[in-house]
């Protein structure tokens, strides 16, 4: 059995900086209203926050991009350079809510975007919920040669992801790396990140540009100075079970998180990973209804 979205979403391509985006809508088309906008993570598309979407107590209008190089949006077959997602989400926003501050709800990459985002322009961003998005564990200076060395050799590998026979294939690798995954919303989530080829097969739909390593070293203190100038409420919510919270220690903690935003509140949900609005999509849609009001 595959799961089946109880409220269905519409589909439709803009052009945003010279690139097409794929956007999903759901809930009422009110051109009056500033619409939620949700920000999918690295290797996700838009089409899976579907079941947080039909969790919520009721319909909402909400938009929701698959960022370049993902899914249905634009492939530039190139290095990725972080700072273009800020672009590519002020430009959607200026065309979705001009002159409105808008809510952004991002997972992962997209919750890191939107937070970066919320502390760049404060005044574009009214409320923040932010699902697993807390930034990469420090790197020092000494980390440069060796970065700057793997991107180098990468450059020389061909990309490419793992290749499927089927989607059925495909929704039980997804289950078995995900224990907390039921198989019916793996089999869901499969059929939104396959890519059909011609021969039958099947391959994620992403662009394998994104495996390159990043020759730029991640810097936390310049992402934290962003975070502190963010003036939007902000719900950050984490998974009990999450695989790269603990990575970051010291920064980690509730107590590191609370000094760097103005207003923010914390929520922990047990028995979920990184990947909780597919794991607990309940749990996830009673806190943005709570914290949405």
């Amino acid at each position: 059995m595959t799961y089946e979205p109880r409220r269905l979403p519409r589909h439709e391509t803009v052009r945003l900086r010279g690139r097409d985006i794929h956007l999903t809508h759901w809930g009422p088309e009110d051109a009056a209203a500033t619409p939620l906008v949700f920000l999918h993570g690295f290797l996700d598309t838009s089409d899976t926050f579907q079941f947080v979407v039909d969790a919520l107590a009721r319909e909402r209008a909400i938009v929701a991009p698959d960022w370049r190089g993902f899914g249905r949006s634009h492939w530039q077959r190139e290095a990725y350079w972080f700072p273009e997602y800020f672009a590519d989400l002020e430009a959607l926003l200026d065309r979705i809510a001009p002159g409105r501050p808008a809510t952004l709800v991002g997972h992962s990459m997209g919750g890191n975007i939107a937070a970066l985002y919320a502390g760049i322009r404060p005044e574009r961003v009214a409320r923040l919920v932010n699902l697993e998005g807390f930034g990469l564990p420090r790197s020092g200076p000494e980390r440069a040669p060796d970065r700057y060395r793997e991107w180098l050799d990468a450059l020389r590998e061909p990309r490419s992801f793992a290749r499927y026979a089927s989607l059925e294939q495909f929704a039980q690798v997804l289950a078995k790396k995900n224990p907390r995954l039921p198989l019916d919303r793996a089999r869901f989530v499969a059929r939104q990140w396959a890519l059909a080829l011609p021969d039958g097969g099947y391959v994620p739909n992403f662009d394998p540009a994104h495996r390159l390593p990043n020759p730029v070293l991640y810097r936390r203190d310049e992402a934290e100075a962003c975070w502190r100038r963010v003036v939007a409420p902000t719900l950050l919510v984490l998974g009990e079970l999450s695989e790269f919270r603990p990575g970051l220690g010291a920064d980690g903690t509730d107590a590191a998180f609370r000094a760097l935003y103005r207003e923010l509140e914390i929520a922990t949900l047990a028995g979920a990973g990184h990947m909780l609005h597919h794991e607990r999509p309940e749990a996830v849609a009673a806190l943005l209804d709570r914290f949405l009001g």
